[in-house]
């Protein structure tokens, strides 16, 4: 059992749980002006690997067929045979059961709202069999995190978490746009609606540098709604160099590099602004 759990785990990339997260914890730590009560800080970092494990092993059960028909992907788990269907489906319902006592043990409003933040999450998996805007939903699924982390805290909605929210749903379209080109020639014979696959690589990725800029607006705005400080602001303008790195990483003709741009820099955006924004709260 605990080899299928590592073979799952590896399946579902664990370790991109980094995209998210630090996003949540900004908004917890804004939300709460400083460190929230320990019980709700587990509670959410239960939350958002419960959700995150849900999403991905659902993702990965609804692509079997398309990634058994990519060589990229051929090796994945399920097409590979070395988790099954059953097994993967038991582990989702786990993740999924793990985030609603999750927010359940939060507050009332986390608890009702956390059905629909699974069907946010999960129907994404079938998005981009039939819009171009899948980015796009990848994107909310991840950028309700913070929404999601600003409700555990105060217990209420805040039109202030939804800029951050917006942040991240931008950041991350744009950075799937990028990882997407890798299946350029599969979604357009599978008939995908990735961007790339819909209106070229060049046009998708001058898209993905607008919501890339559009990103950093969008956080200098939260920094603004928040009353952040100085320290912020520094942390949004690296970010803003670490995108334009990441983007001058890739052009229509070389996707060579897409891997660094999709999981080292986009990392360094979100534990870095995190960095900065403890340093704005607590020194």
């Amino acid at each position: 059992m605990i080899q299928k759990l590592r073979i799952i785990l590896d399946m579902i990339k664990f370790e991109h749980t980094i995209f998210a997260l630090p996003f949540a914890l900004i908004s917890m730590l804004v939300a709460a002006n400083g460190l929230p009560k320990p019980h709700i800080m587990l509670w959410i970092l239960i939350a958002m690997v419960g959700a995150r494990c849900a999403a991905m092993t659902f993702n990965r059960i609804a692509d079997a067929k398309i990634d058994a028909d990519n060589p990229r992907t051929a090796s994945r788990a399920i097409p590979a045979g070395t988790v099954s269907k059953g097994a993967a489906w038991v582990f989702t319902i786990a993740s999924a059961l793990v985030f609603i006592f999750s927010a359940y043990k939060l507050n009332r409003l986390a608890f009702a709202l956390s059905p629909i933040a699974l069907a946010v999450l999960l129907t994404y998996s079938y998005s981009k069999r039939f819009t171009s805007l899948s980015h796009l939903w990848l994107g909310l699924s991840l950028g309700i995190a913070p929404v999601g982390a600003w409700i555990a805290v105060t217990g209420q909605f805040s039109f202030v978490s939804v800029a951050l929210c917006a942040a991240v749903m931008l950041w991350t379209a744009g950075f799937d746009i990028i990882y997407s080109l890798q299946d350029l020639e599969i979604d357009r014979r599978v008939r995908l609606f990735s961007l790339p696959a819909r209106i070229g690589p060049a046009n998708a990725l001058f898209v993905s540098r607008l919501f890339h800029a559009c990103m950093v607006a969008l956080l200098t705005w939260f920094g603004i709604l928040s009353g952040l400080g100085a320290a912020y602001y520094a942390g949004v303008a690296l970010v803003g160099l670490f995108l334009i790195y990441e983007q001058s990483l890739v052009s229509a003709r070389d996707f060579s590099r897409v891997n660094t741009a999709f999981f080292t820099l986009n990392g360094c955006v979100s534990i870095g602004l995190l960095l900065f924004v403890v340093a704005d709260i607590f020194l």
